[in-house]
């Protein structure tokens, strides 16, 4: 007992800090964030109480977003890309501050160069393996780029291993725990920020409208949940975020999903928002023209016989995509929410308002697109496993990079299989 007790003693005299840091985790010092409403606002709306000042400020800054947001649409995939990128910094920035501000007086060596580093190293492997899948032709046709794809995953895990050693390198004595502390809290983040931000673009290609509605969806149900609580609440939701009410929540559950209804009908009607975005390596620049799909052509259905005498209706068209928009926007209403909660535990337990103040009246980046990310995993696994097939090109584009001999010796089975299944016959006859 007496040795356990020196050894021990021993381990505290090394990580006095590291005592200091766990209280300090679990009962941090507040992060100081302010609300930076413009003066012009400001003074518009000295008249008003805080509610409805903050009211209005919510309202004028949510449509100047959403105009910015239909405006980088009309721009096209490459600037939503660009700006999915530039959300995704913010968001690690804003996530990564809070840390550093936590524990700035600890002075830990190389925590935030390291933290960027791990970023670049992560964008870096998943826009690389972006760029193999969906700019494939370019990538053979350029020899620096065929150099690059080839060792893709090599070069990426070189990169992280070079990262690994330097934060062992960094580890200081006494501030252990610390470290890793925040060596977790970077990686955390990098799993919530930077692997749900691929998913975003994985879902752009796929067609405009599974990155559109989704996004929308989630923008309604915000926007609608808090019109509902502002002027019908009256039953309190969730103790993490108070304001919330049941009436908001159920009012913005209805509402979100006819509005993924009606916004699935006009958009399914444009080839340019229901085909995959592709590259086309003839005039190097994204292409969103096809046939459309069987999910954009219109479809008669039936109505339930329950429904019949209340709509005066016994059959309905619509496009096979609206009844994914209801999972969609079901999801949107009932689990994205659950994202805000999340973020909102995570800025009660280290004492904060707001992730940054970035936006008035709302708060940082992160806290407009803490549902976002989940919703963009949502829907990125609904394709995987309810839309997605095989894709012809990509397939072809493999069997193109293969030596000739494996090529014919391809080619041969699938004439076999073609001639047994009597296809190859009556394709020969036609």
């Amino acid at each position: 007992n007496l040795q356990e007790s020196e050894s021990e003693n021993k381990l505290d005299a090394e990580t006095a800090s590291d005592s200091e840091s766990r209280s300090e985790f679990g009962g941090s010092a507040p992060v100081p964030t302010s609300d930076d409403t413009p003066e012009v606002l400001n003074r518009a709306l000295s008249n008003l109480s805080s509610r409805w000042k903050n009211w209005w400020v919510r309202g004028i800054l949510t449509l100047a977003m959403i105009t910015f947001f239909f405006i980088i649409i009309y721009l096209g995939p490459m600037v939503l890309m660009t700006i999915v990128m530039c959300v995704q910094i913010k968001c690690f920035h804003e996530i990564i501050t809070i840390g550093y501000n936590v524990y700035h007086s600890y002075d830990l060596p190389w925590f935030r160069t390291l933290s960027w580093y791990f970023l670049l190293c992560v964008n870096y492997f998943f826009y690389g393996e972006t760029v193999t899948d969906y700019f494939f032709t370019l990538v053979q046709r350029e020899e620096p780029l065929r150099i690059l794809s080839k060792y893709h995953r090599f070069i990426s895990f070189t990169l992280y291993l070079t990262g690994f050693c330097m934060f062992v390198l960094s580890l200081v004595k006494k501030h252990y725990r610390l470290q890793f502390y925040m060596f977790g809290w970077t990686h955390v983040t990098l799993l919530i920020v930077v692997t749900q931000s691929h998913l975003i673009i994985h879902n752009l290609f796929e067609g405009m409208i599974w990155f559109i509605v989704p996004i929308s969806c989630v923008i309604c149900n915000d926007i609608m949940a808090y019109m509902f609580g502002f002027f019908f609440g009256r039953t309190p939701l969730i103790k993490l975020s108070p304001k919330k009410t049941w009436e908001g929540f159920i009012g913005g559950f209805f509402a979100t999903v006819l509005f993924g209804l009606l916004l699935s009908y006009v958009m399914s009607g444009y080839r340019c928002f229901t085909c995959p975005v592709e590259f086309n390596n003839d005039t190097n620049s994204f292409t969103v023209d096809c046939e459309p799909s069987e999910l954009f052509q219109l479809q008669e259905y039936n109505i339930p016989l329950v429904l019949q005498s209340v709509v005066g209706w016994k059959t309905v068209q619509m496009y096979p995509f609206q009844i994914h928009s209801i999972a969609l926007s079901t999801f949107a209403s009932l689990i994205g929410p659950f994202g805000g909660f999340f973020a909102s535990g995570f800025k009660r337990a280290f004492k904060i308002k707001d992730f940054a103040n970035t936006i008035p009246g709302h708060g940082g980046i992160m806290d407009r697109f803490d549902c976002q990310y989940l919703m963009a995993t949502f829907v990125n696994v609904y394709i995987a496993s309810f839309i997605r097939g095989p894709n012809p090109s990509k397939l072809i584009q493999q069997f193109l990079t293969l030596r000739p001999d494996q090529q014919l010796h391809i080619f041969n089975t699938l004439k076999a299989h073609l001639v047994d299944k009597g296809m190859l016959g009556s394709l020969e006859d036609a």
